[in-house]
This record gives C-alpha cells, structure tokens and sequence, in this order.
C-alpha cells in the first residue's frame, strides 16, 4: 500500500467538501483524516470501510492499486 497514492485519492474524493464534514461523517478526528490524506498514516480496516461508504467507492478502489490487487486475485 503506497501512503501517499492513497493520500492523493482520498483528497480527490474530498474535492471541494470542508476536511470536518467527512471526518464527522465518517466518525474519526479531523487531523485523523488529514494525516490519511496528506500520506501520513493508513487508515485501519473499519475506517477503510467508512470512507469507502461515504464516498459510494469499493474498499479496493481507494486502497489498492490495480497491481496489487490484480496480485491477490
């Protein structure tokens, strides 16, 4: 898992939202989701899922590369 790949498309799904409102949506700390975004740390597997949720995207679509996940099928 690259951090900062995922950082990079955890911000493009933000786009315009304010960083608070997702946090608050998805239950985790403004600077949690920050630090996610800006390739800092990887979210745990149950914060995976909320954002995957929260922004109508698959788990692997976010967190995974297509090489990696063409590796594990």
């Amino acid at each position: 898992m690259n951090k900062k790949l995922i950082g990079q498309r955890l911000l493009e799904l933000r786009a315009d939202k304010p960083r608070n409102e997702v946090a608050e949506a998805v239950t985790i700390s403004v600077s949690a989701l920050q630090m996610y975004e800006t390739g800092q740390r990887i979210p745990r597997d149950e914060i995976k899922i909320k954002l995957a949720k929260y922004y109508k995207k698959s788990v692997q679509e976010i967190f995974f590369t297509s090489k990696e996940h063409e590796m594990q099928g």
